[in-house]
Order: C-alpha cells, then structure tokens, then sequence
C-alpha cells in the first residue's frame, strides 16, 4: 500500500508539467530491423548462423561497417559536469538531456544515438572508458563535460580514436556562430576580415568559438573571462587561456569586457551574467549582438535592438536562435557516410558555410540562421562535411 501511495502522490507531482509526460519511462527503445517469426529466423538473427558472419568479421574487420550496426551509432557520453545552465548535476541527473540528444540525432540525422552517462570526472577514467567501448560506434558526442577538463578529453580521445570525436558545447556552438555571423556580416555589409569582436566567456564554448573565427579570417578578437579581457599581462592562466592570449587580442587591452566593447563591431556572449546598456550603446553603429546564455541572455534583446543592427539569441521564441541542432546530427551524419576518420578544422568550417547557405538570398536581419526545424539543413552539413573529408584524404 506504500508504494502505490507514493507513486500516486509522485505522479501527481508533475501531472501539469508537459515536460514529464514526454520524458516518462524515457525517450528511447531499441527496436530490432529484423523480425524473429520462426526458428530459422532465429537461427539466422543468433546461433549458429551468427558465427558465420562474425568469424568473417574477425578475419576481416572492416566488414563491421557492413555487417554490424555500430558504424552508424553514435554515443553521446558525459559526466554531467556542466549541463545546460544547470551546472554539475552528476551523471544521473544528466541522462533526460542525453536521451534528448540521442532523439535529436534520430529525428535529425538519421543516426542512432546511445546515451552514455559515466560515474566519474577523472580525466584518465573518461579516456580510458570511451576508448574501450569504441568498438560499439561510430561516432563519439562529448557532452556537457566541464572546462578545462573537456579540451584534454577530446584531445586524448581524437589522439586515441580511428573515428570522429567531437565535444559539442565546444564545436557545435562554434559553427553555427560562425554561420550566424557570416549572414549577420552581409546583413551590415561588412567581410569578416574588418570586424572587431569581443568574445565574453573563456568556456568551452568561447575557446571553441574564438579558434573558428580565427580560422574564418575575422580580423581582430578580444576574449574576456569573469576577470577581465585576456591580455600578455595576466598570470596564472591555465594552456587554454594562455594560447588565446598568444592568438587574440592584438592591441593589448587590458581592460574589462566592458570597455572592450566601445567602438566594437560584434559581441558574442558565452558566460551568463548580464551586460549594461550603456556598453552596449558604445558599439559601433551597425553592430552584432549574439548574446547566447540561456534561458536569460547576457544582453536584454529588446535593449539590443536598439543599438545593434543584428541580434541573435540562444531562445527558441526569438528570432535567430543559435542552436546546435543545425549542427552536430548533420556533421556526424557527413563524417560516418563518408567513413572518416576524424572531424577536422576544415569540415567545421565546411558546416558553417552550409549551414549559412541555407539561408541563402533571403537573409536579413531577422533571418541570419535557419529555423532549427528546418530539414534542409542537416542534409546540406552533411554533404558539405563528407565533401570535404573527402577532399582532405580522411576517410576510409
């Protein structure tokens, strides 16, 4: 009689919450390809005539990309250290936001996807655990680990692994920033080369973001941690930051986010908090405001709109929603067709334009990045990034 209370008083707890009934008995199931109607259905489906196909396996294993289903399944592996603006809620809280992934991945992609949650934050322990069951993928997804542990992960991992690794707070954020920006810069008429951006976070997500913009030739970045822009003055700083101290921030300052953004062209917010509107009445006319905390950006985007030419947000009700569903189902959906064996540089700047074509002739200053309901838009990553692994001599 207990248990059935407390069952009872449970469900009723969360009966006027959509959220649970969607995520009741969890998002995900197996469900076989094959039927098992009859004993030689089942003869073939296991014993003995399984055998077969695995001593063929053995003696040949790149017939596993044919004959197994793991070439095409991706695990989405995390320690629950940094989920969503949740922060470190543990392995098992994390899982409803993995399953979610893996739905994404499906519904998206067309990939199967595995949660994988672990019971530790050690660094060797994660390295060593998704090296030995990588056999079973084809693909890693790296999932709300925390900074700086998350850059040594996916180094050790992509260092490790013969299949693509990407850490997706890092990489999926970055391309589809840099495809906003991309379409934003034609909306103000600017290249990306005379841009002045100011990076507010030091994360995951704003070192990631930082490198792809480098890479795409935009001319001049400052990045700011919860301290103060990173500069060759500072001390202290762990390799992460120090390498963005080697590589932005030319002229030196050594002020705060805040006077950074005078006179600046683009701010892209990537830590939380909030931001004055005096700062941002300092930009240059015609700015870019990317303000990405959810659920409260950095920057009010009414506030914004009255000084920025663009604005964009991390929030599925406003327009120009920076999400990385425009990014990863397609990304590892180009890489595994075209049996690659890594996710490079190049095919994170393959997915961006792709994504920002998309767009296309329509873009304006409301339309800088599809709706992420949009279903061109994996099909376009995917061909992109498989073109370009192609291209750099990566795949199988």
């Amino acid at each position: 009689m207990g248990g059935n209370s407390t069952g009872a008083h449970t469900a009723d707890r969360f009966a006027d919450d959509p959220a649970f009934a969607v995520h009741e008995g969890g998002k995900l199931s197996v469900t076989p390809t094959r039927s098992i109607d009859s004993i030689a259905d089942l003869a073939l489906t296991y014993t003995p005539g399984v055998a077969r196909v695995s001593s063929a396996i053995a003696a040949e294993p790149e017939l596993a990309r044919r004959f197994t289903w793991a070439p095409r399944v991706v695990a989405v592996v995390s320690d629950g250290t940094a989920v969503l603006g949740l922060g470190n809620i543990g392995p098992v809280a994390s899982l409803p936001v993995m399953e979610g992934k893996a739905c994404l991945f499906k519904d998206f992609g067309g990939l199967d996807a595995v949660p994988i949650v672990l019971g530790t934050t050690d660094v060797d322990a994660i390295v060593e655990t998704v090296v030995a069951m990588a056999p079973s993928f084809g693909g890693i997804n790296l999932e709300d680990i925390s900074a700086p542990r998350c850059f040594e992960v996916e180094a050790r991992l992509r260092e490790r692994l013969t299949i693509p690794v990407m850490h997706d707070d890092q990489h999926g954020t970055a391309i589809v920033v840099l495809a906003a920006l991309r379409n934003a810069a034609r909306v103000v008429g600017r290249p990306l080369a005379d841009l002045r951006v100011v990076v507010a976070g030091a994360g995951a997500a704003g070192v990631a973001c930082t490198k792809i913009l480098l890479e795409a030739g935009v001319g001049d970045i400052a990045v700011a941690d919860s301290q103060a822009v990173l500069h060759g003055g500072r001390t202290g700083l762990t390799p992460t930051k120090q390498w963005l101290v080697e590589q932005t921030n030319s002229a030196g300052y050594a002020g705060t986010m805040i006077g950074a953004l005078e006179g600046a062209d683009v701010y892209i917010g990537l830590s939380g908090g909030s931001v004055p509107e005096s700062a941002i009445a300092s930009m240059a006319p015609g700015c870019i405001v990317f303000s990405l905390a959810n659920p409260t950006p950095e920057v009010d985007p009414e506030m914004a709109a009255r000084y920025a030419a663009v604005v964009a947000t991390g929030r599925s009700d406003l327009a120009n929603q920076i999400n990385n569903v425009l990014a990863f189902p397609g990304i590892f959906r180009g890489a595994i067709d075209a049996g690659a064996t890594a996710i490079t540089e190049g095919m994170k700047l393959a997915a961006a334009a792709a994504i920002a074509g998309v767009v296309g002739d329509e873009v304006r200053a409301d339309y800088i990045v599809p709706s992420p309901l949009d279903r061109r838009v994996a099909t376009a990553v995917a061909e992109a990034v498989a073109a370009r692994a192609r291209d750099e001599g990566i795949t199988r």
